[in-house]
């Protein structure tokens, strides 16, 4: 075989002339991804950098807990260890949920197909003419998400603790609920559901098990992940969208721009 015709991990793409053969709009799946999950990093990104308008008592944004850094009076539940941090106290902790869905199994579809168009999607050439696989930079790294997942649990139980303060008022008198304690609850929950329907979640409770008689406790475990594990996608796209609405709803609370709806 002649030297141009073999990629990094062995014999190029086929060559086929059509590009596909397909006649319904399959691009119009990857095309929402690309517009949904680029707008979401546009607005991430200028809500970490800011490092402003997080915190409206008793309501702390998700993205900056634990506040970690330098933060605003009554943020820092876990104290302020990385207090001589110079930049937005959201960086200190963004790169764990970031690291967790950035390498996640389902997440690795949806941005392969809509940034990199590798494929683009099902029956649909791509324009790249080796495939490397997650053999070399940066997609290697995708092999750390068990790990990031570990690190997802930690962050969940602190927004679940963070859900448990937002049941007190502006005061922390505590007995209270608004609107953000609702959202902040829908959220959490979400979050848990993407977390625990993870492909290393079922791997943690299950793997490497020869005989599941054996160990039934982390049998129904393994198949109650499984089912969880169905719906992934689902709890990949709510959570997503409910983190970004939390951290508006506190945003413009934190700005004057609303009042928080009390219910008592």
């Amino acid at each position: 075989m002649p030297s141009s015709d073999v990629g990094v991990a062995g014999p190029s793409r086929a060559r086929i002339e059509e590009r596909t053969l397909r006649t319904d709009r399959w691009w119009l799946a990857p095309l929402t991804t690309f517009v949904v999950f680029s707008a979401f990093v546009v607005y991430a990104t200028w809500r970490a950098f800011s490092g402003a308008h997080y915190y409206a008592s008793p309501y702390l944004s998700p993205f900056y807990s634990p506040c970690l850094g330098d933060c605003v009076e009554g943020a820092s539940d876990f104290g302020q260890p990385f207090a001589w941090f110079p930049f937005s106290a959201a960086l200190i902790i963004l790169i764990f949920p970031l690291g967790f869905r950035m390498t996640c199994y389902y997440y690795r579809k949806a941005y392969y197909r809509a940034f990199w168009l590798s494929p683009p999607a099902c029956g649909v050439a791509e324009p790249h003419l080796y495939y490397s696989g997650e053999s070399r930079l940066p997609l290697i790294l995708n092999n750390l998400h068990r790990y990031f997942w570990y690190a997802a649990v930690l962050v969940g139980c602190v927004l679940t603790f963070d859900v448990v303060l937002a049941f007190r008022n502006a005061d922390h008198e505590w007995g209270h609920m608004g609107l953000g304690t609702l959202l902040m609850l829908v959220n959490v929950i979400y979050i848990w559901l993407y977390t625990l329907s993870c492909h290393s979640c079922r791997h943690a409770v299950g793997g490497r098990l020869r005989h599941f008689s054996k160990h039934p406790v982390r049998y129904k475990l393994w198949t109650w992940v499984s089912r969880l594990n169905v719906k992934h996608a689902r709890y990949a796209w709510v959570s997503l969208f409910s983190v970004a609405l939390v951290d508006l709803y506190i945003y413009l609370l934190a700005t004057g721009r609303i009042e928080d709806l009390r219910f008592f």
